[in-house]
């Protein structure tokens, strides 16, 4: 016993300061691909090179539009090793609460040659976050009264690779430490009041998933974690699955990433709550 208190005592605080304090990184981690929208030369080799298809390129005539949709990126890196006008960053804290926020587009008029002329319109730049806030301000206290500071996880694997089960068995870890929020994870639906869905939902987990979140009791919420929870990843809609996890219930908040680390998780669920900034939308 004594062995374990020194060992204890000489490790000291081990649980990292996010999201109160900024979140610590592996010097290699990669976050979202951002784009130079203004300098992007030519968009047609990072879409070739992206293999969930979230860069899309259609042309028409002498213009171009450009659509990037970060719930399909699996943050790879090979849109922004292909050209110039993309690099790759830091940043993790993407959850939303519609699918249409983790995209957007945008126009070019083009060269003879098929490269960009010049940037016409840029969807980032109208997009209005006012509405979302105003939704979240207008059911935040409801939320709270009924959910209180404590929150009841059913974790469900609907067809995933394990990736973003690892990620999120660390949550639980001394570095990540869920429980200080008051989140803990359940066993059974019936005492959740959060689903934490994984995964392209196969169609084997089709019918587990539905009852899984009929037998979750209201007022409940649902997060899609990972590339393969938003929109299928990059196995897709198939024989075998069904997609992303709002093809079969509905869905509160996206977390993209392949798989989305802690860090990333915490963030979405705290989302969820009305703990990160925004609130939830329902």
């Amino acid at each position: 016993m004594f062995k374990i208190l020194h060992q204890t005592l000489r490790t000291g605080i081990v649980t990292a300061d996010y999201p109160a304090g900024p979140a610590r990184f592996a010097e290699r981690f990669r976050g979202r691909p951002a784009f130079d929208l203004e300098n992007w030369s030519d968009a047609r080799p990072a879409a070739a090179a992206c293999p969930t298809g979230a860069i899309e390129v259609c042309d028409n005539g002498t213009q171009r539009r450009v659509t990037v949709d970060y719930g399909r990126c699996v943050f790879c890196g090979e849109c922004a090793s292909a050209g110039n006008g993309v690099r790759m960053t830091r940043e993790f804290e993407l959850a939303a609460f519609s699918r249409e926020q983790l995209a957007f587009s945008a126009d070019y008029a083009l060269n003879p040659d098929g490269t960009h002329a010049r940037l016409l319109a840029d969807s980032r730049a109208a997009a209005d976050t006012g509405k979302l806030e105003a939704a979240g301000r207008a059911v935040r206290e409801t939320v709270r009264r009924v959910l209180g500071r404590s929150l009841a996880i059913r974790e469900v694997d609907s067809g995933s690779c394990n990736g973003c089960e690892l990620e999120i068995i660390a949550l639980n870890n001394p570095i990540h430490d869920i429980e200080r929020f008051g989140i803990h994870f359940v066993a059974s639906p019936r005492h959740a009041d959060m689903l934490l869905v994984t995964g392209p939902v196969t169609r084997n987990m089709e019918l587990a998933l539905r009852k899984t979140y009929q037998a979750t009791p209201e007022p409940r919420l649902v997060v899609a974690a990972g590339a393969c929870g938003i929109r299928g990843g990059i196995v897709g809609v198939n024989y075998a699955t069904r997609g992303g996890v709002d093809q079969v219930i509905p869905v509160d908040v996206y977390v993209p990433g392949c798989p989305p680390r802690p860090e990333a998780l915490l963030h979405g669920i705290l989302l969820a709550l009305g703990r990160g900034g925004k609130q939830l939308r329902r």
